[in-house]
């Protein structure tokens, strides 16, 4: 992985990261480690032999929690676990998601609230957390994955594009509810990255064509693109920065 920059106030920061043993969230556990960070995640799957990389190739050993964040219960776990060992969480990446296709007009009301529990309000309740901690250290950055699916209008998964949706607004509301505690809130949206599960289920050669025509950047984002704009969001590098959500995708949607 290629870092180009060095924040000096994430060495030694109590970062938490959701999903942070595969995909973008692997990368964004190394990056931060490769800051000097004290990262903690929570994953489904046993996350061990990435651990055990990790802590050979930077120097420093993350902590990992198994569980699933839409049980509550076992996702506050992972963050109290998480202050146990590292003091209270001061940087929360809310990166874990599913963005599994569906037919709007087959969707039944269990699968909204399965898709709604995962992608947005696992984020609510990781913030509500972590909050209450970086209150009492006198505050703390968050940043919120959400995606440019939503501003494209995306169609195949209305239910993930609406989260992404609310992901953004209730970005936008913490980051003025908590300013004053000097908590800054900011929301992250990636284009199209090409993590494995991406490759395998919906990267055909005719999507990639017609979503790289649209970008202005011609190539495609890989895990890796995402982890120094999020190193950048969690750092006082951006200390004026919240509310906002910055999009990093190659030059596909125009905001502002």
């Amino acid at each position: 992985m290629t870092q180009t920059a060095t924040y000096p106030d994430l060495d030694g920061a109590s970062v938490f990261i959701t999903g942070g043993g595969s995909g973008i969230g692997a990368d964004l556990t190394e990056g931060f480690l490769r800051q000097g960070a004290k990262v903690a995640f929570i994953g489904r799957s046993d996350a061990s032999d990435f651990v055990a990389r990790m802590t050979e190739e930077t120097g420093n050993k993350p902590l990992f929690v198994q569980g699933d964040i839409t049980d509550l219960g076992a996702l506050r776990g992972a963050m109290d676990a998480a202050a146990d060992a590292h003091g209270p969480i001061t940087r929360l990446i809310n990166n874990a998601a599913n963005d599994k296709r569906h037919a709007s007009l087959e969707v039944d009301e269990a699968f909204w609230d399965w898709s709604i529990a995962i992608n947005l309000k696992a984020y609510f309740f990781a913030c509500q957390n972590a909050i209450r901690g970086m209150k009492t250290v006198g505050g703390g950055h968050i940043v919120n994955f959400s995606s440019i699916s939503y501003m494209m209008g995306n169609a195949g998964y209305a239910i993930y594009t609406t989260a992404n949706a609310g992901i953004t607004g209730m970005t936008r509301s913490l980051a003025r509810e908590f300013g004053p505690n000097g908590i800054r809130v900011n929301a992250l949206a990636p284009g199209w990255v090409l993590t494995p599960k991406q490759l395998e289920l919906w990267a055909d050669p005719e999507s990639l064509r017609a979503h790289l025509d649209r970008a202005c950047l011609k190539e495609h984002l890989t895990p890796a693109d995402i982890v120094n704009p999020t190193l950048f969001l969690a750092s006082d590098a951006s200390r004026m920065m919240t509310g906002q959500a910055m999009v990093v995708d190659g030059g596909v949607v125009v905001t502002g």
